[in-house]
């Protein structure tokens, strides 16, 4: 079970990088995606993530 999970958390990682990297190396933050949106907690200094800004 353990190394299941493992292999589960590492293909989301993957998968993660892959949609926030480009095939060129270039990070690439899309903030219409959801996921991007919602993981991102600050960018360009300023505290993006409403959750994080509430506790601030």
């Amino acid at each position: 079970m353990p190394s299941d999970a493992s292999k589960m958390y590492g293909k989301n990682v993957f998968n993660f990088l892959k949609l926030i990297i480009t095939a060129e190396g270039q990070l690439n933050l899309n903030f219409e995606d959801d996921l991007v949106k919602e993981t991102c907690v600050a960018h360009g200094g300023v505290v993006t993530n409403e959750r994080v800004k509430q506790l601030l």
